[in-house]
C-alpha cells in the first residue's frame, strides 16, 4: 500500500489495442489512469508491453505489470485472462478485479493469497451488439452478447456509461438494476476546446482543404453504425441546392463499411470529400471547432464521445435521438427525425441556413460540456469500488 490507501484495485488494461486503433475504451482506461486517486485508492495496472512505460510513468514505479507479448492476439489473451490472471491475483493483496472492457475471469470467486474472496467490477460500454446485430462483424455479434450475459451473472458490480445501456442489457439479460452504476464518460476539455485561427488552420491543412472553404466535420471510425453513407448522401442533397456548398470531412478510422466508398463515388464532381484519417491529437479541436457543423448521425451508441467532443469546441453538433444520444446532448444538439438521409438532409439544410441557430447551439452545446469531467468519472468509479471493497470485508 502507499500512504492512506486501504483498497487495492488490479485493472486489467490488455484489451487495449496499440496505437491508432485506440478508440473510445482506450480513451476511458487513460483517463482513468491518468485521474485516479492512489493515495486514496491503490492501483495496480496491467498491460499490454506498448502501454507499460506509459502507465508506469503516470502510476509511477512498481505499479504497472506488462503481460506476455503474445497478450497482442486476441485468443492468447482471453485464454490468459482466464488462467495466468487469476494467478496474478493469488499473489497480491488485491481487494477488486476491475475489467474496463465487457470480459473477465470467470472463475466464480477469485481468491488472493490469504484466501480473502477478490470483488469483480465490469464496464460494459454499449449494447447495440445486442439492438442492431448487423452492424457489427460476426464475430463480435455472438462474441460480446455471450460475455455481456456472463459478466452480468458473474460480476459483483457493473459499471455503464449511459442509462440506455443499462436498459438494453437488463431488457436482454434480465438483471437486476441494483447491480449496475452509470457513470458517464467525459470529456478533455485542454484537447477538446473552442480552437484558436492558427489550430482551425493547421486542421484545415491537415485535411486538404482549400482556403476559404467551409466544411461539416465528422469524426468517429467509419463502421456501419455510424451512418456515414447517409451521411454522405444527405450533405450531397443539400449541397446541391447551394452556390457555396461546404466540404465534408470524414475524419477517424477506416473502420469497415463498405457503403461508404459507392457512396463518396455517387458525390458530384464539383463537391468536396475528404478523409484525411485518423486525426492527431493536436489536431482535433482544430478540425471539429473550425467546422460548421459537427455531424454524427449514429444508429445508436454505448455513450457518443463525439458528440461531446464537439460540444465542447464549441461547434453546433447534428446528431439522432437513439439509444444513449439524448443523454449526453440533452438540449444542446440538433437531432435529425430520423437517421436517414432525407431526415438528416433537411436538418443539416436548416442548421447551415440559420447562422443564429448555429451560434445558439454551440453556445449550448459548449455550456453542457463543462459539466462531463473525467475527472468527475474517475471519483464515481472510485466511490463505488470502495463501497464493494467494505462490502467484501464485512462478509464472514
Amino acid at each position: 500500500m502507499t500512504g492512506s490507501a486501504t483498497t487495492h484495485v488490479l485493472l486489467d488494461a490488455t484489451a487495449l489495442p496499440p496505437g491508432t486503433s485506440r478508440g473510445g475504451v482506450s480513451r476511458y482506461v487513460d483517463e482513468l489512469v491518468g485521474h485516479w486517486p492512489i493515495e486514496r485508492v491503490e492501483l495496480t495496472v496491467v498491460a499490454q508491453p506498448y502501454d507499460s512505460a506509459r502507465y508506469a510513468a503516470q502510476l509511477g514505479p512498481g505499479r504497472v505489470v506488462t503481460g506476455p507479448a503474445a497478450l497482442g492476439r486476441q485468443p492468447v489473451r482471453l485464454a490468459w485472462e482466464q488462467v495466468g490472471l487469476p494467478r496474478l491475483i493469488a499473489q497480491r493483496d488485491v481487494d477488486v478485479m476491475f475489467s474496463p472492457h465487457y470480459t473477465m475471469p470467470l472463475a466464480g470467486r477469485l481468491l488472493r493469497h490469504d484466501g480473502r474472496r477478490v470483488a469483480q467490477v465490469v464496464t460494459l460500454h454499449d449494447a447495440t451488439f445486442f439492438s442492431h446485430p448487423h452492424l457489427h462483424h460476426g464475430v463480435k455479434a455472438k462474441f460480446f452478447p455471450a460475455w455481456t450475459r456472463a459478466s452480468v451473472r458473474l460480476a459483483d458490480a457493473l459499471i455503464a456509461p449511459s442509462q440506455a445501456t443499462v436498459d438494453e442489457v437488463r431488457r436482454v439479460t434480465g438483471a437486476p438494476a441494483n447491480k449496475f452504476s452509470v457513470i458517464a464518460h467525459g470529456v478533455d476539455l485542454e484537447r477538446f476546446h473552442p480552437p484558436t485561427g492558427a489550430e482551425i488552420e493547421a486542421a484545415r491543412e491537415w485535411a486538404g482543404l482549400a482556403d476559404g472553404v467551409p466544411y461539416v466535420a465528422f469524426l468517429g471510425t467509419i463502421e456501419p453504425r455510424k451512418n456515414v453513407p447517409a451521411l454522405i448522401r444527405a450533405w450531397t442533397q443539400v449541397c446541391r441546392e447551394v452556390a457555396d456548398p461546404p466540404a465534408l470531412v470524414l475524419a477517424g478510422g477506416r473502420g469497415w463499411d463498405d457503403e461508404v466508398d459507392p457512396a463518396i463515388a455517387a458525390v458530384p464532381h464539383n463537391l468536396t470529400v475528404r478523409r484525411p484519417g485518423f486525426v492527431p491529437e493536436h489536431l482535433a479541436a482544430g478540425l471539429l471547432g473550425g467546422a460548421e457543423v459537427v455531424a454524427y448521425p449514429s444508429l445508436g451508441e454505448g455513450f457518443g464521445l463525439p458528440v461531446l467532443e464537439g460540444m465542447a469546441c464549441g461547434t453546433p453538433v447534428l446528431t439522432t435521438s437513439l439509444l444513449s444520444l439524448p443523454e449526453v446532448g440533452g438540449d444542446a444538439v440538433r437531432y435529425a427525425a430520423s437517421p436517414t438521409p432525407d431526415d438528416l438532409a433537411d436538418a443539416l439544410r436548416d442548421l447551415l441556413g440559420d447562422p443564429a441557430e448555429r451560434s445558439r447551439l454551440a453556445a449550448a452545446g459548449l455550456a453542457r460540456a463543462q459539466g462531463f469531467s473525467w475527472q468527475h468519472t474517475v471519483d464515481e468509479h472510485v466511490s463505488l469500488i470502495e463501497g464493494l471493497a467494505s462490502t467484501q470485508e464485512a462478509m464472514p
